[in-house]
C-alpha cells in the first residue's frame, strides 16, 4: 500500500490511499504520520508510539473519540462512554470499587466455578465452536460477578442472550464494503435482534418493574439513580444502555483473546506443556496474577497471555478526533481532524520487538515496553484506558486454565485459521475437537 505524508495544517484528503488491514504493516515504513482514507473519509494514521502516547496521555484533553471504526458507542453514549469528561470520570469512579484488584480476587472462586462447569459440559471428540463457547463463559462471568443475585433461571437466560449478542458484535465489520452491506441490513439484522432481546430482559432486572425479578446487587445496580445522588444520573434508557455496553465490552474482548490463546496452544506443543504445568492447581492459578500489569516475568502463563495480547490485541484499531488545533510531532492538525492508530501495528514494530511475528512468551523475560511510549497498549493507556484490566487478567488466567486442564484441543484437519479484523480481532472461524487429558 502506498501512502502520502500528512500535509501540515491540512485535513487528510478523502482521495488519500485507502486503509486496508491486509496492507497495514506497510505503514511501518515511511512517515510516522501520513494521510489515509477510510470509506472516503480522510484521516491521519500514526505509527510512532511516542506520538500515540501524546494522543492518549500527554495531550488527551485535546482529543475525543472519532467517528471512524466505531465499536461500542452504538450501545451507549452516556456513562463511561460520555463525551463530557466530568460525566466519564464520575461513572469511572462509580465502577472502580467493583473492578479494582482486591475485589477481582474475591470474584476468582465464582469465575473458576463458572468456567469449570462450562468446559465439563463439552463432549470428547465432538466439535466445539470455540468463539461461541468463550462468549458464553465470559458472558456468564461478567453477569454473575458484576450483576450478582439474579435468580438462576434469569441468569441462564441473560447469559445465553449476552453470548449471542457478543458473538454478533465480535464479527460486525468496521469499515469497507462489508460494513456498508451490514449497515444497510441493520434494521433486519441478527445483531439488532440480539441486542433487543438481551436489552429487554436486562431492563426488567435493572428497573425492578412489577412482576419481574428483584434488581440484583453489584456494579450494575449502582447505576440506579437513587443510589448515587451526588453525580449526573442516567435515565432508565441510558442506565440500560450502560449496562449492555459494560457487559458486552467485557465479554467480546475476553472471548476473542481466549480464542486466540486456545488456538496458539493447539499449534505449539511445547508452549502447551508449559502453560499446562503453570496453570495446574487453583492456588497456582491465583498466584500467576501478581505482576501481570507491569508485563513482568511473573509466571509462564502471564508471559503467554501477554504475547497473545501483543500479536492479537482485541481492540486493534482506534480513532480519535482533534477538539482544537493541535501539533502532533511536527504536524499541525486543525480541529476536527481524524487521527488513527493501531495496537496491532504498534505491537509488531520491528524497532520495538525483535522478530516481531514470532510467538515467543519468553521475550517478556527481557522486553519491557518503554514508559514514554505506547508500543504495548492492549488495554489502552491513560485516563481512558480499560477500567476492567485487572478483571480481564484474572478471567483470562482462570478460564484458560479450566479449559486446558480438562481438554487437549486441536483444529480440524485442513483448517486454515485467518484473522478477522472486525469489532475485535478474532479468528474468522475456529472449530476445535476436544480430547480428554
Amino acid at each position: 500500500m502506498t501512502s502520502t505524508p500528512a500535509r501540515p495544517g491540512a485535513h487528510s484528503r478523502p482521495d488519500a490511499p485507502p486503509f486496508r488491514f491486509s496492507r497495514m504493516e506497510s505503514l511501518l515504513r515511511g512517515p510516522a504520520v501520513r494521510g489515509v482514507s477510510v470509506d472516503g473519509v480522510g484521516a491521519h494514521f500514526v505509527t510512532d508510539p511516542v506520538l500515540v502516547r501524546d494522543i492518549l496521555v500527554k495531550d488527551s484533553k485535546n482529543y475525543a473519540k472519532g467517528e471512524l471504526f466505531q465499536k461500542a458507542r452504538n450501545l451507549s453514549r452516556a456513562g463511561i462512554l460520555a463525551e463530557d469528561e466530568s460525566v466519564h470520570r464520575y461513572y469511572r469512579r462509580l465502577a472502580h470499587p467493583h473492578l479494582r484488584s482486591a475485589t477481582v480476587d474475591d470474584y476468582a472462586p465464582l469465575m473458576r466455578e463458572i468456567a469449570r462447569d462450562a468446559v465439563l459440559s463439552w463432549r470428547a471428540e465432538q466439535r466445539v465452536d470455540v468463539q461461541a463457547e468463550m462468549c458464553r463463559i465470559a458472558g456468564a462471568v461478567a453477569l454473575n460477578t458484576l450483576f450478582n443475585g439474579l435468580p438462576p433461571q434469569t441468569s441462564a437466560l441473560l447469559t445465553e442472550r449476552l453470548a449471542l449478542l457478543s458473538w454478533e458484535m465480535i464479527r460486525k465489520p468496521l469499515y469497507g464494503k462489508a460494513a456498508a452491506r451490514a449497515q444497510r441490513r441493520q434494521c433486519a439484522g441478527r445483531l439488532l435482534r440480539a441486542r433487543e432481546d438481551f436489552r429487554r430482559t436486562l431492563a426488567a432486572c435493572l428497573t425492578g418493574r412489577p412482576g419481574t425479578p428483584a434488581p440484583a446487587a453489584g456494579y450494575l445496580s449502582a447505576l440506579r439513580p437513587q443510589l448515587h445522588r451526588d453525580g449526573p444520573a442516567l435515565t432508565p434508557e441510558q442506565m440500560c444502555d450502560e449496562a449492555v455496553m459494560m457487559l458486552t465490552a467485557g465479554t467480546v474482548t475476553t472471548a476473542s483473546v481466549l480464542s486466540w490463546a486456545l488456538y496458539v496452544i493447539s499449534q505449539e506443543p511445547l508452549i502447551e506443556e508449559k502453560v499446562l504445568k503453570d496453570t495446574a492447581g487453583d492456588a497456582d492459578a491465583d498466584a500467576l496474577h501478581g505482576t501481570a500489569h507491569g508485563h513482568c516475568p511473573a509466571g509462564y502463563t502471564v508471559r503467554f497471555l501477554t504475547e497473545v495480547l501483543r500479536l492479537y490485541p482485541p481492540v486493534w484499531i482506534t480513532c480519535r478526533k482533534t477538539l482544537s488545533a493541535v501539533t502532533l510531532g511536527a504536524h499541525p492538525l486543525p480541529a476536527g481532524t481524524h487521527v488513527l492508530f493501531s495496537s496491532y501495528l504498534l505491537h509488531r514494530d520491528p524497532d520495538r520487538y525483535r522478530d516481531p511475528h514470532r510467538f515467543d512468551p519468553d521475550r517478556w523475560l527481557s522486553t519491557r515496553p518503554a514508559m514514554g511510549d505506547s508500543s504495548f497498549i492492549p488495554f489502552g493507556v491513560g485516563a481512558k484506558g480499560c477500567i476492567g484490566e485487572s478483571f480481564a487478567w484474572k478471567e483470562l488466567e482462570i478460564v484458560l486454565g479450566a479449559v486446558i486442564q480438562e481438554w487437549q484441543l486441536s483444529v480440524e484437519p485442513g483448517s486454515r485459521i485467518r484473522k478477522a479484523p472486525h469489532t475485535t480481532l478474532h479468528p474468522r472461524r475456529l472449530l476445535m475437537i476436544p480430547r480428554p487429558r
